[in-house]
């Protein structure tokens, strides 16, 4: 049986920017890969040459569609939640969206962001954090959000660690804390796939030229804090993701 990883984002564009590398080497070693969106990014910036509201939300969604298809995604849901809002929303509801995808799909790896909020320190970033975070411990809980699907324990939660911090017009939090790492990927010739996967993205496109050629290339390398672990272990440095995960489990 296939190890399981679930990736828990909060825009279009983050399973590529964030997490494109990660989720391609998943794929590579054979596991299933899916992510979850919250938001279908109503609220961005960049919009290309679409208008706002519904209509750049459904463009973002298609745009999601091809860049998981670049990726290997297994599959990818889009929620409804509001975009650039997140911290406004139920967190209860919230987490108990994730928690029952987790015991519907049983990943034994989660990746989601840093609490500091990813490369731009977005708050809905931080919220996703929050939230899958909370899910992780509570899909193993049966008295909690009780329903038909069994509890689920996941082996490995991981944070994405970013390689710089870029906030439009906010050059002073350049310096602000960050989440650091255990586990560093490096993409190598994957790296041209993620930029392909990011490409789909085409509304998106400013924020490449916004951010500059330096700072693209940084994001050749992955890295990711191992926040969590089934059982009590002292923190160490990572080796792989799907390390210490039994090939049959689930």
């Amino acid at each position: 049986m296939p190890h399981r990883l679930l990736c828990v984002t909060a825009h279009p564009d983050d399973e590529s920017g964030a997490f494109g590398g990660a989720l391609m080497l998943a794929h590579r070693a054979g596991a299933e890969t899916r992510v979850l969106c919250f938001t279908d990014g109503q609220a961005a910036h960049f919009r290309g040459d679409v208008a706002a509201g519904e209509d750049l939300g459904r463009v973002r969604r298609e745009e999601m569609a091809a860049a998981c298809a670049v990726l290997g995604v297994t599959g990818h849901e889009v929620l409804d939640f509001p975009d650039g809002a997140l911290y406004q929303q139920s967190f209860e509801k919230m987490a108990g969206v994730v928690v029952e995808r987790m015991r519907r799909w049983r990943p034994h790896v989660v990746l989601t962001f840093g609490a500091d909020g990813g490369v731009n320190l977005h708050r809905d970033h931080t919220m996703i954090s929050t939230v899958a975070t909370a899910a992780f411990h509570w899909a193993a809980r049966p008295e909690l959000f009780p329903g038909e699907l069994a509890a689920w324990t996941p082996y490995k939660l991981y944070f994405v660690s970013t390689p710089f911090v870029s906030v439009r017009e906010r050059p002073e939090l350049d310096g602000s804390p960050t989440t650091p790492w255990s586990l560093t990927l490096e993409l190598g010739e994957l790296a041209a796939r993620k930029a392909e996967a990011f490409g789909r993205h085409h509304t998106q496109q400013g924020v490449l030229k916004r951010v500059g050629e330096d700072r693209i290339r940084q994001m050749k390398v992955e890295r990711y804090l191992l926040a969590a672990k089934r059982g009590i272990a002292p923190a160490a440095e990572d080796v792989s993701m799907l390390t210490d995960i039994p090939a049959d489990e689930g």
